[in-house]
């Protein structure tokens, strides 16, 4: 068995596989981190392998702790990965969304593939179908720009996300949250319409802790898997064991 694990900026995502069947998954934050992990690898005794992504800030050595009770894989850029890196920047390039676009290779052979990944940043990543890995987009994400709007201002409230009503917000709160939501789909169906009209043979994968409560709000047709980084983890070490 393997303990797949996504460490981001907000929350730490973890999913047990065998071979390629997600088995139980799990989400806490960086301060449950040591209990969770007992949890996790008392609960199932089978695992044996624990792949680490990482963006957040959970030192390595913490996950060192458990090396006596499975092995433990730091996925990196010195990584074998199913595409051609042509980012301008490779060694800048984020680990999460080197992953993603792995998995996206993997999962779907000899097709255009954008990645979304609706997290603390919102990430846009392109793969052709040749395999070859272009770049992309960073934008902010939902709750950093409900964060922006009340830190950088006086007077204006911090919020929860919520769906608008309507676009014309008929209070301080409704049109925070049609400013927010409502550009965060107006600027995610541009960027997809940007794309198809540029590409034939097309995939939208749509992934990330806000993917669920977006997904039904826009008109493009996409894949949604909130747990694609995961499966993705699975694959890429996968692949580099074969």
């Amino acid at each position: 068995m393997l303990l797949a694990i996504d460490v981001g900026n907000t929350r730490i995502k973890s999913a047990v596989f065998e071979q390629d069947k997600m088995v139980e998954h799990f989400i806490f934050s960086n301060e449950e981190f040591l209990k969770k992990m007992n949890f996790i690898l008392e609960k199932h005794l089978e695992i044996d392998t624990i792949v680490v992504a990482s963006v957040g800030n959970i030192e390595k050595n913490n996950f060192l702790a458990f090396q006596e009770r499975a092995k433990i894989v730091f996925i990196t850029s010195d990584f074998n990965f199913p595409f051609n890196n042509r980012y301008k920047t490779p060694t800048t390039l984020g680990i999460d969304r080197m992953v993603l676009a792995s998995g996206a290779t993997l999962q779907f052979p000899n097709k255009n593939r954008l990645i979304i990944d609706a997290g603390t940043c919102i990430t846009y990543d392109f793969v052709d179908e040749n395999d070859n890995y272009l770049g992309g987009a960073i934008a902010p994400g939902v709750r950093l720009r409900y964060n922006a709007l009340h830190h950088y201002t006086s007077k204006l409230p911090l919020l929860s996300k919520e769906y608008p009503k309507n676009i014309i917000g008929n209070s301080t709160e409704e049109s925070m949250h049609s400013g927010v939501i409502n550009s965060v789909i107006f600027e995610i169906d541009g960027y997809i319409e940007y794309y198809i009209s540029k590409n034939d043979n097309f995939i939208i994968i749509f992934t990330g802790g806000d993917a669920d409560f977006l997904a039904t709000k826009l008109k493009n047709t996409i894949f949604a898997n909130s747990n694609f980084l995961l499966e993705s983890l699975n694959q890429t070490f996968q692949y580099n064991q074969k």
